[in-house]
């Protein structure tokens, strides 16, 4: 920021310089926020929104920046407006900001967004992801469906972010019931970032957002993307089962030196039927490879020691006639095998290996895929542009730390 703009200006000094010319570089958290908002255009985008009603715009970024600063919610801005120099003047109490947070539309949050939008260059790589919310009040229509993942008494909703990974900017936001999965959000998502006027984006996403009906929409949209494919997965399963036998690592894949990891692409050949009798293919759809025989290692052992944590539980069991919980946690208990009970009392009659589910287990160990669309990515630039999305995973840090919403 060039010095932020020299910082003081004009000021005087705080204390004397004795040599050169006296200048005081002394600022504070909030203003340095402030600058901030001017500089990445938040600040002209919502004076723009909002008919150039500079006191609604002080309002809401004293409300932004307010968490950040103090950790605390809302309920405290009032006090801390008494001690600290806000963008706001007027006093935000919880009335008040309750009476602000009802006025914004979403008209407020589209043309937001169209702002945004036009800030982007071609080809911004865009990670998408989304983050549970706690919620402790009861009268949000979102919260009444769904169940926290920590097993929290609290219910909850799903704020979806996406986050550019070429400019560090936020470009879309939007908050979902609490049980909509990641993969049925997307359609929500490309149709927001379509009528917001956002083009060109290329999204990077994790295993959440795959699935062959969300493949098929990335397709007929002509949206590039690269996303995390689970191991299991029919393309990616394929490929490992055509790499055959093998002891060290597989036939026909090259390693990397600096990644240290092994690596293969595949061309994938697939088409969406549209409207009609007419088809669309996909573009340059590739399916990239990897293996890590450090991480097979690990995970190879972790499963010996699971089969045996699993297999004596379910021993002591037998042993002494114990009744099992329910369905539900045997399956996810003692996922390795084969249990078979009394329905009527839960009690364990025999249990058995499944021993076609621990040989999947054994032949993934290692592997990992990444599939990508609409982009001339090779296998290694694929896997660094999935790495990216640590910036995403830090701003959900950050949510659930300074911005106080934690669980």
């Amino acid at each position: 920021m060039s010095e932020a703009e020299k910082l003081t200006g004009l000021r005087k000094t705080g204390r004397p310089a004795y040599d050169g010319k006296e200048q005081n570089r002394l600022y504070g958290d909030i203003w340095l926020l402030e600058q901030i908002a001017v500089k990445t255009g938040i600040r002209p985008d919502l004076e723009t929104v909002f008919g150039r009603n500079c006191e609604i715009v002080d309002d809401i970024i004293t409300l932004a920046v307010f968490p950040n600063i103090t950790k605390f919610s809302y309920n405290r801005v009032a006090r801390w407006q008494d001690i600290a120099a806000a963008p706001s003047r007027r006093e935000l109490s919880p009335t008040e900001i309750t009476r602000l947070t009802q006025s914004i539309k979403e008209q407020h949050r589209i043309d937001l967004l169209r702002l945004r939008a036009a800030r982007l260059g071609k080809d911004e790589l865009c990670a998408v992801d989304s983050t549970s919310r706690s919620a402790y009040g009861g009268s949000l229509a979102d919260i009444h469906w769904g169940k926290n993942k920590d097993r929290l008494p609290l219910e909850q909703t799903n704020e979806v972010v996406v986050y550019t990974l070429t400019s560090h900017m936020p470009v879309y936001y939007r908050t979902f019931p609490g049980n909509m999965p990641d993969s049925r959000s997307l359609d929500v998502i490309l149709t927001d970032l379509e009528h917001a006027g956002f083009k060109d984006l290329v999204f990077v996403t994790d295993r959440g957002y795959e699935s062959l009906r969300n493949l098929e929409k990335y397709i007929l949209r002509g949206q590039s993307m690269v996303t995390c494919v689970k191991t299991g997965q029919s393309e990616a399963l394929k490929a490992i089962e055509d790499l055959g036998d093998y002891v060290a690592r597989p036939k026909g894949m090259t390693v990397d030196p600096d990644a240290r990891i092994y690596y293969k692409q595949y061309d994938v050949d697939y088409a969406v039927k549209s409207t009609g009798q007419s088809a669309k293919s996909a573009d340059r759809l590739m399916l990239n490879r990897y293996f890590d025989p450090i991480r097979r290692g690990l995970e190879l052992m972790e499963l010996d020691i699971t089969l045996s944590f699993q297999e004596t539980a379910l021993s002591e069991f037998l042993k002494n006639k114990g009744e099992l919980s329910d369905a539900a946690t045997i399956k996810r208990d003692y996922s390795y095998f084969k249990v078979t009970y009394d329905l009527a009392t839960m009690v364990i009659k025999s249990f058995e290996l499944d021993k076609k589910k621990v040989e999947k287990a054994r032949s993934l160990s290692g592997f990992f895929a990444i599939m990508t669309h609409g982009v001339d990515f090779d296998a290694m630039r694929a896997f660094h542009t999935y790495g990216l999305r640590d910036e995403q995973e830090k701003y959900f840090q950050q949510l659930k730390g300074q911005m106080a919403a934690d669980r």
